[in-house]
C-alpha cells in the first residue's frame, strides 16, 4: 500500500512548514487567513507611519497573496530578475497583498500605525497575507528569528534609484562619472536611509547582494534587473558605511559565484576579498594647488619625479604615518612629484599592484580611502604633485574578482586569444565594448576627480596597441584593414586622454610605451602619417634613452668611445614626442642590480659615474624620473619586502659620506633644475637646445647649451673619461661676457675628487665646434658640469 505524501515538513529553522505541494491553496481560503491577522481596533498611526485605508466593501473578490510556484522557484534559486513585482505591498482585488521572503525567519508581521498583522507562513522562507485595505500604507517589518524579534523597514517597497539619465548614459558607454551609479552608496531614499547596490552584471539569471548586515545569506536581498541596461539595484534600508559585501550571480548555467563589487570603493585588508561600503568625510585643503596647476601647461614647467612604492618605501607606514614624512623627505629633495606605484587594490602584493581588482578602491593595506586622499592633500599642501600609476591593459584571473564577471566573457575579451596575456597570465580588457570602455574612462576621471589626482602614468601601453605583441604567427587575428594595430585600444586611450584633459585642468597623462608608435602624444584630432590621430596623451616615457644611455654608462671608459652614439642618439628623435627620462623600478629588479651596480669600475668611480650621468639626465632635454633608493646610490636592487636601504644614510655606518655625497648632488640637481628655467622651459621646442660639440668621442665629452623662452643659456659639459682634462675648449655663444660654474658633480661635498672651476670663466676670441668664442675648462674625471651667465 502506497502511503501518502506529508502534508508537512521542516524548514530551516526546524518548524513544520506546509508542504510545497499544498502551497496553492484557494484564494478564499488565503482571504480569510489574511483578514484573520487584522486586530479589531483600528487608530490612526503616527505621522511618519500612516495607518491603513478603510477595509473595502465585499464587491470585490479576494485573490491569494501567496506567491505563485514559478516565483517561489525563481526566488529560490536566485534567477528571479523582478522581486520588487513580487515581494512587498501591492493592491489586489480584495485589499493589499502583502509578500515577504525571510529564510529562517518563524515570523512576519506588518506594522502600519497600531495595525499588526501577522502573515502566514508559506513555507521555504516565504510569508504572505492580504489585508482589505484600499491602498498600500507606508509599514515596516517584525521578523522574529528564533524568539529575537527584529524591526525593519521592507527592502521591496522602495522604488529604484537609478534614474533614466543613468542608465541610458551607461548603455551608451558615456557615464563619466559611473562611480556615482554602480557600486555602493549610502543614501537617503524615500525618506529613509540606507545603500543603495547596483552592479553591471548583463548575462546574469539573477543577482542578489550578501554581506554582513545579512550574515552573508543573500537568499532574501535579490536584485531587480533595469529593463535592458544590464545594471542590477537593490536598495537596503539600514545598511551604513563599513559593512561587508559581495554580489551573488547566478550565471547562465544556473551555477552560482559570489564577486566583489567592481566599483567598490573601498575593500578588505587583502588576502579578505570582501567589498566594504564606503562613504567619504575627508575636507580638502589643496585649493590653492588645484588653482595654481592648471596655471602653467606641464611641458613648460619644472617636472622632476620621485617614483614610490608606498608599501615600502618606509615599512609599516600608513597612509597618514606617510603623510607625516614622505612630504617632508621630498620637499627637501626637491623634486616637483612623487609618482606612486599602483595604489588601487590588488590581491598580490608581490604584483607591486600592477595586478588590479579594485580599480576604484585604494589598497586597504596601508588605510582607508580617506587616508589616502589625506596623504595627497599634504602632498599638495607641500608644493608637490601626485602622479598614480594606472593599469588598465588587463586584470588577473581571480575568481572573485572580474574573470568571467556574470558567466560568460565581460570585461575581458570573447576571443580567448585575444583575452589571455601571454605574459602575465592575466586577461586583457575587450576595449571594443562600451560598457568596459566606459568602465576604465570614467576610472582616469574617477582618480582624478575623487583623489585629486595630478597625472596618471599608463602602464603597458604597447600591449594595448599591438594585437600581435608577445604572440606568434597564428595566435592574433588582423584587424579589419589587415593590420596589427589594436583599433579598439586605440579608441579607448584617445577617448580617456580627451576625456580626462577636458574635465580635470591641469592633469597630465603619461604614456608608458616602449615602441615607436607615431604619435601617442599628439592630439586626438591630429591625423599622422600613419592614419591614425594622436594618442592624445601629455607625456611618454623615453625608453630609447634609458636603454642606449645605461647601456653606454656600463661601459668601461676605455671602450666609451666606440658607443658615443648611444648617448647622442636620443637628440635625433628627442621632439618627435614630449618624452619623460625614466630611471625606474623596472631598471632595478629582477637581477638588473640597483642603479650605482650598473656602473663600472671601483666603488669611487661607480659613485663618480653615476653622479655624472644623474647631471647628465637633469640637464638633458626631457622630464626626469628617479626611483626611489637611487637617490642616494643604494647598492642592492629593490625588493618590496624592505624597501630602499635607509640604514646607508645613519652616521654610524662607515660609508656613509659617500651614499649622503650622492643624495645632496640630486638635491642639488633639483634646485639648480627648478632655478633654471633653460632646462625646462623649451623641453617641447627643439629652439631650445644647441649641441656645442656632440662628435668628442675620443674625449667622451659631451656638450649642450640649453634655452629659456627669452634664449638665455645654460652650458652643461659630460666628460666621461676618468682623468683630469685642462684647458679643455668649449666653443659658446659670443654675446656672454663670464660663465660661472653653478654645479659640478665631482665636488668635493658629493663624494668627488673636488677639482671644479671655482672663478668665473671669460670668453676668448678663439673659434671652437663652429662658434666664435670658446672657454677653457678643466674637466674632472667622470663628472658633469654645469655653467650659466655670470
Amino acid at each position: 500500500m502506497t502511503s501518502k505524501k506529508s502534508a508537512t515538513s521542516k524548514n530551516k529553522s526546524g518548524k513544520s512548514k506546509p508542504d510545497r505541494s499544498r502551497t496553492d491553496r484557494s484564494a478564499a481560503e488565503r482571504a480569510d487567513a489574511g483578514r484573520a491577522a487584522i486586530p479589531a481596533a483600528r487608530r490612526p498611526g503616527p505621522p511618519d507611519l500612516p495607518g491603513p485605508a478603510e477595509v473595502p466593501g465585499p464587491a470585490e473578490v479576494a485573490v491569494s497573496p501567496a506567491i505563485d510556484a514559478g516565483d517561489r522557484e525563481r526566488l529560490l534559486h536566485g534567477t528571479q530578475h523582478a522581486p520588487h513585482s513580487v515581494l512587498g505591498a501591492h493592491p489586489v482585488p480584495g485589499g493589499v497583498a502583502f509578500r515577504a521572503f525571510r529564510p529562517y525567519a518563524q515570523a512576519v508581521t506588518v506594522v502600519s500605525g497600531d495595525l499588526r498583522a501577522e502573515l502566514h507562513d508559506d513555507g521555504d522562507g516565504f510569508f504572505s497575507g492580504l489585508l482589505p485595505l484600499t491602498g498600500v500604507p507606508g509599514y515596516r517589518l517584525l521578523v522574529t528569528y528564533d524568539g529575537t524579534v527584529h524591526e525593519t523597514e521592507d527592502t521591496y517597497r522602495f522604488l529604484p534609484t537609478l534614474g533614466e539619465l543613468d542608465l541610458h548614459l551607461i548603455g551608451e558607454g558615456r557615464h563619466e562619472q559611473l562611480w556615482r551609479a554602480l557600486g555602493a552608496h549610502v543614501t537617503t531614499h524615500q525618506g529613509v536611509t540606507g545603500t543603495r547596490f547596483s552592479v553591471w552584471a548583463p548575462n546574469a539569471l539573477g543577482v542578489r547582494v550578501a554581506g554582513t548586515f545579512n550574515f552573508w545569506d543573500a537568499g532574501a536581498f535579490p536584485m531587480r534587473s533595469l529593463g535592458s541596461s544590464g545594471v542590477w539595484e537593490l536598495f537596503v534600508p539600514g545598511v551604513g558605511e563599513g559593512e561587508l559585501y559581495k554580489f551573488e550571480i547566478t550565471r547562465p548555467d544556473g551555477s552560482r559565484t559570489l564577486r566583489a563589487d567592481p566599483l567598490a570603493r573601498r575593500t578588505e585588508v587583502p588576502p579578505a576579498t570582501s567589498s566594504v561600503v564606503h562613504a567619504s568625510h575627508h575636507e580638502w585643503g589643496d585649493a590653492e594647488w588645484l588653482e595654481r596647476r592648471a596655471g602653467t601647461p606641464v611641458h613648460e614647467a619644472p617636472f622632476s619625479v620621485y617614483e614610490v612604492h608606498l608599501p615600502s618605501w618606509r615599512p609599516g607606514l600608513t597612509y597618514r604615518q606617510l603623510a607625516e614624512q614622505l612630504p617632508a623627505y621630498v620637499t627637501e629633495m626637491g623634486f616637483t612629484h612623487v609618482e606612486l606605484m599602483p595604489v588601487a587594490e590588488h590581491p598580490f602584493g608581490g604584483s607591486w599592484g600592477y595586478q588590479v581588482t579594485g580599480f576604484y578602491a585604494p589598497t586597504a593595506r596601508l588605510g582607508t580611502p580617506d587616508d589616502f586622499k589625506y596623504l595627497v592633500d599634504r602632498l599638495h599642501q607641500a608644493g608637490i604633485g601626485v602622479i598614480m600609476d594606472w593599469v588598465p591593459a588587463h586584470f588577473p584571473r581571480d575568481a572573485w574578482a572580474l574573470a568571467e564577471f556574470d558567466g560568460r566573457p565581460l570585461y575581458e575579451h570573447h576571443d580567448p586569444l585575444r583575452a589571455a596575456h601571454p605574459d602575465w597570465g592575466t586577461l586583457e580588457f575587450d576595449f571594443g565594448r562600451r560598457e568596459v570602455r566606459n568602465f576604465l574612462v570614467a576610472n582616469a576621471v574617477y582618480w582624478c576627480e575623487e583623489f585629486h589626482i595630478d597625472g596618471l602614468r599608463v602602464d603597458a601601453v604597447a600591449s594595448m596597441l599591438y594585437l600581435d605583441y608577445s604572440r606568434e604567427p597564428g595566435q592574433w587575428t588582423p584587424n579589419e584593414h589587415g593590420g596589427r594595430e589594436n583599433l579598439d585600444a586605440v579608441a579607448f586611450l584617445q577617448e580617456m586622454n580627451a576625456t580626462v584633459y577636458r574635465r580635470c585642468p591641469g592633469v597630465v597623462t603619461i604614456a608608458e610605451e616602449s615602441t615607436a608608435w607615431d604619435g601617442v602624444t599628439r592630439p586626438t584630432h591630429q591625423q599622422g602619417p600613419s592614419g591614425f590621430g594622436g594618442l592624445g596623451f601629455g607625456l611618454k616615457w623615453n625608453m630609447g634613452w634609458m636603454h642606449d644611455s645605461l647601456q653606454y654608462m656600463s661601459h668601461e671608459p676605455v671602450h666609451r668611445s666606440h658607443h658615443h652614439h648611444e648617448m647622442t642618439f636620443s637628440m635625433v628623435y628627442a621632439y618627435s614626442e614630449n618624452y619623460v627620462l625614466p630611471i625606474s623600478h623596472d631598471e632595478v629588479v629582477h637581477g638588473k642590480g640597483s642603479l650605482v651596480s650598473k656602473m663600472p669600475g671601483d666603488w669611487w668611480q661607480r659613485r663618480a659615474n653615476l653622479r655624472a650621468y644623474l647631471g647628465f639626465m637633469w640637464a638633458h632635454p626631457g622630464k626626469q624620473l628617479l626611483f626611489m633608493g637611487q637617490e642616494f646610490a643604494q647598492g642592492a636592487e629593490w625588493s618590496e619586502v624592505h624597501g630602499p636601504d635607509w640604514w646607508l644614510l645613519d652616521p654610524s655606518y662607515g660609508a656613509e659620506s659617500d651614499h649622503r655625497g650622492v643624495r645632496d648632488l640630486v638635491r642639488d640637481l633639483n634646485a639648480g633644475y627648478r632655478a633654471a628655467p633653460a632646462l625646462w622651459q623649451r623641453d617641447t621646442d627643439p629652439a631650445g637646445f644647441q649641441w656645442v660639440t656632440g662628435d668628442a668621442a675620443d674625449d667622451n665629452v659631451f656638450a649642450f647649451l640649453r634655452l629659456d623662452a627669452e634664449g638665455g643659456p645654460l652650458l652643461a659639459v659630460s666628460h666621461l673619461a676618468p682623468v683630469v682634462r685642462h684647458d679643455y675648449r668649449i666653443g659658446v655663444p659670443e654675446d656672454v661676457p663670464a660663465w660661472v660654474e653653478v654645479l659640478n658633480s665631482d665636488a668635493g661635498r658629493y663624494g668627488g675628487s673636488d677639482v671644479v672651476n671655482p672663478d668665473a670663466v671669460k670668453p676668448e676670441p678663439q673659434g671652437a665646434h663652429g662658434r666664435p668664442a670658446s672657454i677653457r675648462l678643466t674637466l674632472p674625471p667622470l663628472a658633469t658640469v654645469w655653467l650659466r651667465p655670470a
